[in-house]
């Protein structure tokens, strides 16, 4: 569905990616894993068109998008949930939900696509009218995946879903990530510190380091890799 090939990412004159390929089957979860500073970010801002790369290129559902505008990427069905949620924090929870059904295929069915999000969070169904800003860190990143959703997209990326918060609220988050894909055929790509539930939760995974794509494969095979353990370990 999603496949990126040979992508060399520069910020200024110091480059991040080096040569990055990458590609996400269709209806599978995808695991994005790195210690801090190995271009995690910068992969999937590039993918979703915030950024551009230098040479390389993108292909979604076997048309080129790279080069495509971030709005008009999100129109052909590939969705991006920033890091740090980024919601508007005087807004209400429902406002920042319809804010992601602006493209016009999505904004058609925007109250049926918002009752389907609000099966999915109750509790934003109850904080509806709530200003965003004042909800805990969880609930704020229950509304930056359901505003992700709003766009119908048919492929869902998520920078770090479960950064700062409770274990019980993790294992809440990750449920519905799983039911997402599971239950309506979302193919998702995630970032994750923790390279043991995002294995755990993910069908494949990429592990990257200093920029570069070093190992990639079946979340079994990861899990058991020295390379890994040697990465994250230290071992």
């Amino acid at each position: 569905m999603l496949e990126a090939q040979g992508l060399n990412v520069l910020y200024g004159d110091y480059q991040i990616l080096w040569d990055v390929s990458f590609r996400a089957p269709e209806g599978e979860v995808i695991a994005i894993l790195g210690p801090n500073g190995s271009g995690k970010s910068t992969l999937m801002n590039t993918l979703s068109g915030l950024l551009r790369s230098r040479t390389g290129a993108i292909s979604f559902r076997g048309a080129r998008i790279d080069g495509l505008p971030p709005h008009k990427i999100v129109g052909q069905g590939l969705a991006h949930v920033l890091e740090r949620r980024r919601l508007f924090p005087y807004l209400t929870v429902r406002e920042n939900l319809l804010l992601g059904a602006y493209h016009p295929s999505a904004k058609a069915r925007r109250q049926e696509t918002l009752a389907d999000v609000e099966a999915l969070f109750p509790r934003l169904r109850e904080r509806r009218a709530q200003l965003a800003g004042t909800l805990s860190g969880g609930e704020q990143q229950m509304v930056a995946i359901g505003r992700g959703l709003m766009a119908r997209p048919a492929l869902l990326m998520i920078d770090e879903p479960f950064l700062g918060l409770a274990p019980k609220v993790i294992e809440q988050i990750a449920g519905v990530i799983s039911a997402i894909n599971r239950e309506r055929g979302i193919t998702i790509v995630f970032i994750e510190q923790n390279v043991e539930l995002a294995l755990r939760m993910a069908h494949r995974g990429y592990i990257l380091e200093s920029g570069r794509a070093i190992l990639e494969g079946p979340s079994a095979d990861l899990l058991a890799s020295t390379e890994v353990k040697r990465i994250f370990l230290g071992h």
